[in-house]
């Protein structure tokens, strides 16, 4: 069956961000389970998510997790997603959310860079080539260009969360159609990276190689996934400076796995040494986490608690730390 030209679903209660520090995700899951009856809000949510008041990023897994341990409802996350799949989504009922990267005027230096942002789709009109967005830095029902949002999308390896009853998951699962299956979803998805390698140039080429890589990394090819990330990096080194994804690393921790996993520990340190320096306050949990791995692969196991006892002072109860800590014989 052909799908309308334009769909909206009602009943998101729209939450903004503001007023409280770096709170996108928080207010976007909420809005999200707001579509179900869930009576929470971005604090609800906020507290759970962001135990740390300065953390800077919420992991989509984080967010996946907070749905199925905090409330009465599932969560499929999966990647290589399209523009024709969010609307079959929609349509069926099913507003979706999504990760992707923009470029915005920062409040503090009024200089204009990238950094990552979630928004939950509700709705699209062909005839204006729009996505409907609440999006929480902006407004409710933001317009989102088809063609803006796919080269926002792809910063994050078209990444996709939706969130359902249990009792629905026959149905949707239907509707994901090959994408039910998370494994074959990775495969999707790095197919299109590959085919946007060879069709794309710049910091959109970057972003493929660096999606090749994220992909690989969940089918545990890490070899792969490190070199992906090598011609990633080579293209990074080109651009030019305001071009420069440079916070990536705080979404996006594909990279610490590929380099850990093929036994390329002081590129991993390096990698995340480098993310540390480049952030004004670093409460980057995953960062000191995997850098912590790191140091202690080469030896340097000092090194090593200091960046668990970080990574727990950032995150509290971050529970790959913890697990750290406790198999060397400390206390969290």
């Amino acid at each position: 069956t052909p799908l309308p030209s334009s769909f909206s679903l009602q009943g998101v209660r729209y939450e903004d961000q503001h007023g409280l520090w770096n709170y996108c995700a928080p207010a976007t899951l909420s809005m999200a389970l707001s579509f179900w009856g869930w009576e929470g809000n971005r604090v609800t949510a906020g507290q759970w998510l962001k135990p740390f008041e300065k953390d800077k990023n919420v992991m989509p897994n984080e967010l996946q997790a907070f749905v199925e341990e905090q409330t009465n409802f599932k969560a499929a996350l999966r990647s290589g997603g399209t523009l024709e799949l969010l609307k079959k989504l929609i349509v069926g009922g099913y507003p979706v959310l999504i990760e992707k990267g923009t470029y915005i005027r920062e409040t503090t230096t009024g200089r204009v860079s990238w950094m990552g942002h979630y928004n939950v789709l509700t709705g699209y009109d062909d005839a204006k080539n729009q996505f409907i967005a609440q999006d929480s830095y902006y407004s409710a029902d933001y317009p989102l260009d088809y063609t803006l949002l796919q080269g926002e999308w792809r910063a994050f390896n078209y990444v996709f969360m939706v969130i359902y009853p249990p009792e629905q998951e026959a149905r949707l699962m239907a509707l994901l159609g090959e994408y039910a299956d998370a494994v074959n979803s990775e495969q999707i998805a790095a197919n299109i990276a590959s085919d946007e390698i060879a069709s794309l140039s710049g910091v959109d080429q970057f972003f493929a190689w660096f999606n090749r890589g994220s992909s690989l990394v969940r089918l545990q090819n890490y070899a792969g996934a490190a070199q992906a990330y090598d011609q990633a990096y080579t293209l990074y080194a080109a651009l030019p400076a305001a071009q420069r994804p440079w916070r990536i690393t705080w979404y996006q921790t594909g990279p610490y796995f590929a380099y850990y996993y093929s036994g390329r520990y002081q590129d991993l340190i390096d990698l995340a040494s480098l993310t540390i320096k480049n952030a004004n306050n670093p409460c980057l949990e995953e960062t000191y986490y995997w850098r912590g791995l790191g140091y202690l692969m080469v030896g340097k196991q000092d090194d090593a608690v200091a960046d668990f006892y970080t990574a727990l002072e950032y995150h509290p109860n971050f529970g790959p730390a913890t697990a750290q800590l406790q198999y060397l014989g400390l206390a969290p």
